[in-house]
């Protein structure tokens, strides 16, 4: 398995997998990576929320910014 930071086609399918309701395990296998780096990921990039919980989620642009802003600092 892969052990390089996570891509923005990644970070893309991880978000449009989640929408579909598919569970970690699944994307870390379909993305050949660990289930523990997509929990994380998803876990450090949640987008909540309270008053309008309908774009509560993972976001893979916003999370490949951050992961960017990051690696800049």
């Amino acid at each position: 398995m892969k052990h390089t930071e996570l891509n923005p086609a990644e970070r893309g399918t991880i978000e449009d997998l989640l929408h579909l309701k598919v569970n970690v395990t699944e994307i870390a296998r379909r993305l050949n990576r660990r289930r523990s780096i997509i929990y994380r990921e998803i876990t450090h990039n949640f987008y909540n929320d309270d008053e309008l919980p309908e774009l509560n989620g993972s976001y893979g642009m916003v999370a490949q910014m951050s992961a960017a802003v990051h690696l800049a600092a």
